[in-house]
């Protein structure tokens, strides 16, 4: 064999740097997870966001994982998630399938932040997680969940805020989120919070009810983020 040239040495050292920044990045990603995982108290990195005020309403929320969750509280989820989207589900290739839905409401890996006012009383709720998604470490909201009663007074706006500041302080590099599309109100809510087409989105074309919508987080700009 004759001897490699320079340019082909230089291709192949290249594209070993390229594997090896890859793998770094991976590896990086996934200890951000596993660190934000092993949080005890998520609720300390977002603490002035907690207590909001709507009108004439008071509202105090707490995050917790779902093992820790109260069962009163874990049971509303699910049932207002079943009457929030069990039409939707319906009206889409995916079905309603109650089991499955519970399955993974009720994963270990499921946060949840949630929404009580001063008597108590649920009124909105969001299930999220810390993961490694196409390689790069997202914050993914499954659900956000408001009461009927309580919906276009700004709370969704808050919960939403509220996962975003979690992931810029957890070094999440976005907080993601799938949006079925024949639901525009929910489709124009995530935009007017900023959210937009994510680069792992279906094309259109291969996939009619469902899209992926990402927000990127300041990470580089977050304080005291945990390392």
């Amino acid at each position: 064999m004759g001897k490699k040239s320079t340019t082909s040495t230089n291709k192949s050292k290249e594209k070993r740097q390229a594997r090896k920044l890859e793998q770094r990045r991976i590896a990086d990603g996934m200890s951000f997870v596993t660190t934000a995982n092993k949080l005890k108290d998520l609720n300390s990195l977002c603490k002035d966001l907690l207590m909001y005020s709507i009108e004439d309403k008071e509202i105090d929320m707490s995050i917790s994982r779902v093992t820790d969750l109260d069962k009163e509280a874990l049971d509303w989820a699910i049932d207002l998630t079943e009457r929030n989207m069990k039409k939707l589900y319906e009206t889409c290739a995916w079905g309603w399938n109650k089991e499955r839905k519970v399955e993974e409401m009720t994963d270990d890996a499921a946060w949840y932040l949630v929404a009580r006012d001063k008597n108590k009383k649920l009124q909105a709720f969001s299930h999220f997680r810390f993961d490694m998604d196409y390689g790069e470490p997202v914050l993914y909201c499954y659900e956000v969940q408001i009461e009927e009663a309580e919906r276009r007074r700004g709370l969704g706006q808050r919960l939403m805020q509220v996962l975003e500041r979690l992931a810029a302080e957890t070094r999440m590099h976005c907080v993601r989120l799938t949006a079925l599309t024949h639901n525009p109100s929910a489709a124009a809510f995530f935009r007017a919070c900023g959210y937009s087409i994510d680069d792992t989105s279906p094309a259109k074309e291969d996939c009619a009810h469902y899209e992926i919508l990402s927000k990127a987080t300041a990470v580089d700009n977050a304080e005291d983020c945990i390392a």
